[in-house]
């Protein structure tokens, strides 16, 4: 079972992302949510790298849920959360 105990996440201009992690006993998983996953959640967000920490911020356990409903354990180094997760 995928859990989420570490709160660091990072903006990731390149993949216009938030970046989080996820831990499934000694594995490690990478996840990104999309700006438009996070406009979805919090459509009165700032559309800016402080504006989309928030967001996830403020919404991070619905985040966390879409993100164990998309991990299969072993099967990628990251995950893609986008607003059809939502």
């Amino acid at each position: 079972m995928i859990e989420f105990p570490n709160h660091s996440r990072s903006y990731d201009r390149t993949r216009r992302a938030v970046r989080f992690w996820g831990h499934d006993s000694a594995i490690e998983a990478s996840f990104f949510i999309n700006e438009d996953a996070l406009k979805r959640i919090q459509p009165d967000a700032g559309h800016d790298e402080s504006g989309f920490l928030h967001a996830f911020d403020s919404n991070r356990d619905l985040i966390c849920v879409a993100a164990a409903k998309v991990y299969v354990r072993g099967s990628r180094g990251s995950y893609d959360l986008v607003a059809a997760n939502f």
